[in-house]
């Protein structure tokens, strides 16, 4: 039984540690929070939306964030003060438009692929997580928007996800509390909806079951290499206390934001920005708002905020892209837009108890994310999934898994020969 060490306990690195324990690995999970998903798998948009697959990487969205440059509310705001970081992360993303088809097809049949792994466990070790199976509706308010919609649409149908346009009037049957206006829409069946914060807290009890071990509050301060074998070093949270170390086989960096500080450490480069994006629990305490509050997860293209019903007294709203370096601070400028959409789609939702949530998504420039080895031996990344870790994760986990066992299992032959 060799043994993994992996970095990180939001959604991509329990689910990870899964998927080793399920191939016979001995796992070891070590995050510096003190329970697991209290970063970005916290109070995310809750969507999980093959839907949501198109990547960012396109002359529209450079354009798009030029226009909103001046706007403190627009949906995609970025903070013009010099960074290095920042300047080159865009440099290489312009670079990648050249590969938006090929990307935005490969994005949607690998969330498809996560979609049925993701349901199993769930099924598996019995993790109620708010579940919706309702289906995702994107909404357009004018032409320009849905004929470009039915373009990306071709993309997705490329992947094999059923999407189809509806009319308003069928909009409205598909989700009858929606007030306003629209051009059309688009429906997916397939897609749904969950709460990622106790899905990943369910999955790491069950990983804890499966003889997991979960390290909290371990300030991981440096990774040594030694032939085949790796030691991971940490502090915990008195910073005078001595430092600890775990000698394993594997180490999977599943650190969000933060894996870009493992990578450099381990000699890799990997480029990723946090973007932050914002979120509203609305807190739907009375018959009438529980009523007037959508069932069906909505996407409205103009304003890219999303919902997701999380169970019968639980609206989640969210949006917004903000490129502003690891600034976690909650801007009232930024949740007042969230509320105030709320109020206008279904003004009989009271909005009286908000809780509003800040988290960074760890975007890559070409948006897809890092999987596989590093440049030295044992190391394996799976991270960078921007704005779709809940959505992928549970795909991307069984591939690094699979490539840590096959990995560990040459290493073994290597020895034994």
């Amino acid at each position: 039984m060799s043994k993994v060490a992996i970095i990180g306990s939001g959604i991509t690195g329990v689910t990870t540690a899964y998927a080793l324990l399920e191939r016979g690995h001995s796992v070891t999970v070590l995050d510096r929070q003190r329970y697991a998903a209290m970063e970005t798998s916290f109070a995310n948009g809750g969507q999980l939306s093959a839907s949501n697959a198109e990547v960012w990487n396109s002359w529209g969205t450079i354009l798009k964030g030029a226009k909103w440059v001046l706007r403190h509310d627009a949906p995609l705001l970025l903070n013009p003060r010099p960074s290095v970081h920042k300047y080159s992360w865009l440099a290489e993303f312009i670079g990648h438009i050249r590969n938006y088809r090929a990307n935005t097809v490969a994005t949607t049949k690998l969330a498809i692929e996560a979609r049925r792994h993701l349901f199993a466990i769930a099924e598996k070790e019995g993790i109620d997580f708010d579940l919706e199976r309702r289906g995702i509706l994107h909404i357009y308010r004018d032409k320009a928007g849905y004929e470009a919609a039915s373009r990306v649409n071709d993309l997705l149908r490329e992947g094999g996800l059923d999407r189809r346009g509806v009319t308003p009037e069928e909009m409205r049957q598909i989700e009858p509390t929606i007030h306003g206006s629209y051009y059309g829409g688009f429906f997916t069946p397939s897609d749904s909806t969950g709460d990622i914060h106790k899905f990943t807290r369910g999955l790491a009890d069950a990983c804890v079951r499966r003889g997991a071990r979960f390290i909290f509050e371990a300030d991981v301060t440096g990774i040594a290499h030694s032939g085949h074998n790796i030691t991971v070093l940490w502090r915990g949270p008195d910073r005078a206390s001595p430092e600890e170390s775990l000698q394993v086989d594997a180490v999977v960096v599943c650190a969000g934001v933060a894996s870009r500080h493992f990578a450099t450490m381990l000699g890799d480069r990997l480029n990723i920005y946090p973007v932050k994006g914002y979120s509203i629990s609305v807190h739907l305490e009375d018959t009438r708002s529980q009523a007037a509050a959508p069932t069906v997860s909505l996407l409205d293209d103009q304003t890219k905020i999303v919902t997701s019903r999380l169970g019968r007294d639980r609206l989640r709203v969210a949006g917004t892209a903000e490129f502003n370096g690891e600034n976690r601070d909650i801007r009232a400028g930024r949740i007042k837009p969230l509320v105030a959409w709320t109020q206008e789609l279904f003004p009989d939702v009271s909005t009286a108890h908000v809780v509003p949530w800040a988290g960074l998504r760890p975007m890559t420039p070409s948006l897809m994310p890092r999987i596989g080895t590093g440049s030295r031996p044992g190391v394996f990344y799976n991270t960078g999934h921007g704005h779709l870790g809940w959505t992928l994760s549970a795909a991307t986990a069984q591939m690094v898994a699979d490539a840590v066992h096959a990995k560990v299992a040459s290493n073994h032959a290597e020895y034994a020969a």
